[in-house]
């Protein structure tokens, strides 16, 4: 499922489950000859384990993390590299009781909807703990980012907010160190209670230089919500002045410019998409745990109403772990940004960022094939099915007469999009052939 892949240029798929045998990704497209940066990953990884503080999860579990392959002497082969972290610390049989049951707030219900399984195991891949794989990816691109500096912090846990801003150590990521004593005496509440909270966090991304990002669908802006939004329990995201610009009219909300720069910065350091050379803001919000102990009602998976109380070792508020997974997530995305525009610019190109480019258009190219024979299958389903003919020359004859046209608009020889296109119609004649056969009867003939 691609769903679980992600990136352009460091491209990984993640796996494994929070109470199967441990969490893991594959990473490919990796140069040879480059340290491998195990320190820095564990480090980042120890950020985001449980057990780090007195509102996270009791879970025990050292994280530590184990080189599979595509690594020899602390340097890159070349070869993909798999990590791997083992659960050690995993009690699948304290999820036994809620096995037939859709816990409140979970992704229980629609993972049921759409698979009609799921992992009742602390829901397997849409537990928090699958982000140990995106924290260790984000740990390989520190050096594409060089001088870019992200800082997040909360803005606002349940009902507490952030006013004076200072740097000082806690385990909650907090800024404001005048109320953080009422945040602490706050969330013990919430914990006896066996409740959660949710909240606000902030981003500010400085030394980000102007152009990344590109117009209509790949968008810096749009990349950096996609990524935060397919964290767990990020529920909704603004940039700059966000949701306050409807307050505004044009006039005071446009960022006007003189011979120093921009005067304001109420686009949050982009425009049309691309970055402005600006710092960069943004906000998130995230939702409550949402595994309390409270009893709650719900169903049964044959739509029995029922009351639980969900148990088990939770965190009263996701933030203070979830803030390095989302640096892991904007630091992934800045890095894909940058390495294409890299290749935009033509800066300091090597044979390896030549072939590296390459890899990735020809992985692309192969994705769009493999799309296009599923595709291929569902015709010759549907042909079967109304008793359509496979071939169709007139509409192939049209086809490659535009396809034609086209390579001559993209300076791309004529004769070789035709070998290439008559490649692949032949195979999806092919593959429609074999779906038709498989659908027709043995005590009948195709017709």
């Amino acid at each position: 499922m691609k769903g679980n892949s992600y990136g352009r240029f460091l491209g990984f798929t993640a796996f494994g489950e929070s109470h199967g045998p441990a969490i893991g990704l594959v990473i490919e497209d990796v140069k040879p000859g480059i340290e491998f940066p195990l320190a820095e990953i564990q480090k980042t990884l120890n950020e985001r384990k449980p057990g780090t503080g007195k509102f996270s999860t009791s879970r025990q579990e050292k994280d530590d993390i184990q080189i599979l392959s595509g690594v020899l002497d602390g340097v890159t082969t070349g070869m993909p590299i798999c990590l791997i972290v083992y659960n050690q610390d995993a009690k699948p049989a304290d999820y036994e009781h809620l096995k037939n049951i859709f816990r409140p707030g979970h992704a229980d219900y629609s993972l049921f909807q759409k698979f009609k399984i799921y992992d009742y195991r602390g829901g397997g891949r849409a537990s928090g703990r699958e982000t140990i794989s995106r924290v260790a990816a984000a740990g390989m691109v520190d050096k594409i980012l060089k001088d870019i500096e992200i800082k997040i912090y909360p803005l606002q846990i349940g009902k507490i907010e952030a006013t004076k801003f200072s740097e000082f150590a806690n385990e909650l990521n907090w800024p404001d160190e005048t109320n953080y004593d009422e945040l602490v005496q706050y969330l013990e509440k919430i914990k006896s209670s066996g409740n959660s909270v949710g909240g606000i966090v902030e981003v500010q991304i400085n030394n980000l230089p102007a152009s990344l990002g590109d117009p209509v669908f790949e968008k810096l802006d749009a990349n950096l919500a996609k990524a935060i939004l397919s964290i767990g329990g990020v529920k909704g995201i603004e940039f700059g002045d966000g949701f306050q610009l409807t307050k505004l009219t044009g006039a005071e909300s446009n960022d006007q410019i003189d011979e120093t720069g921009f005067l304001s910065n109420h686009a949050g350091g982009i425009l049309g998409g691309i970055s402005t050379g600006q710092i960069l803001k943004f906000r998130f919000v995230v939702k409550p745990t949402s595994s309390i102990n409270i009893e709650q009602q719900t169903i049964t998976h044959d739509g029995k109403n029922i009351t639980i109380k969900v148990g088990g070792r939770h965190d009263v508020c996701l933030i203070p772990r979830l803030i390095p997974v989302a640096k892991a997530m904007i630091k992934l995305v800045l890095a894909d940004a940058v390495s294409y525009q890299k290749l935009v610019k033509s800066q300091k190109q090597d044979l390896l960022d030549y072939r590296e480019a390459l890899d990735k258009i020809d992985e692309d190219i192969l994705i769009a094939l493999k799309r296009r024979m599923e595709i291929s299958q569902l015709i010759g389903k549907f042909k079967q099915e109304n008793n359509l003919s496979i071939e169709n020359k007139e509409r192939e004859n049209e086809l490659l007469i535009s396809l034609k046209e086209k390579a001559r608009e993209l300076d791309i020889s004529e004769n070789l999009t035709e070998i290439l296109w008559q490649s692949i119609i032949e195979k999806s004649k092919e593959m429609q052939c074999k779906t038709v056969a498989s659908t027709v009867p043995k005590n009948k003939s195709m017709s």
